[in-house]
């Protein structure tokens, strides 16, 4: 790809600029914690158009930038394990060829709330949060869904850009 440079800082500007967003809008749908995630559609998106190394790279700079700015050291730490889970689950799922963006996002939203969750576990030093993971399976196949298509979309639009330049 000859315009990785250019992409990269597109998409650091765009998850921080969702990071942003979402940290201002109060999508509460009576699940604590539960959000749709919509920087996570540009960590999949650059999965898909530059690697895995790249993607991870986006998603630390993201995590960390938008922690500082918007959040807490808390929020960078449980970012930082769902991500890390989520991308190692999304890229294994894609190099394997037989997943779809959208298994390959469900995968990353389910994995990424398993990694806050087994972080939960270690900051209150009990098992007790284990009773939330189905609800948290179900929320991050759903919006796991959610950015999948968002990402296939992105994805189509950035070909044919390409395609004209």
């Amino acid at each position: 790809m000859k315009h990785k440079v250019a992409y990269f800082g597109v998409f650091a500007a765009l998850a921080l600029i969702f990071s942003y967003v979402e940290s201002l809008i109060p999508f509460q749908i009576g699940i604590p914690g539960v959000k749709l995630g919509f920087a996570n559609l540009i960590t999949v998106t650059a999965l898909y158009k530059m690697g895995v190394k790249e993607a991870a790279c986006l998603s630390v700079l993201r995590i960390v930038l938008s922690g500082f700015l918007f959040a807490n050291l808390f929020s960078i730490i449980y970012s930082m394990a769902g991500a890390g889970l989520s991308l190692l689950a999304m890229a294994l799922l894609k190099r394997r060829g037989s997943f779809s963006v959208f298994g390959v996002s469900m995968a990353g939203g389910v994995a990424h709330n398993i990694g806050q969750i087994i972080v939960a576990m270690l900051v209150v030093e009990t098992f007790s949060v284990i009773y939330y993971v189905p609800v948290l399976m179900v929320a991050g196949l759903i919006t796991g869904l959610l950015i999948g298509v968002l990402a296939r979309e992105m994805l189509k639009r950035l070909a044919k850009l390409e395609l004209r330049l």
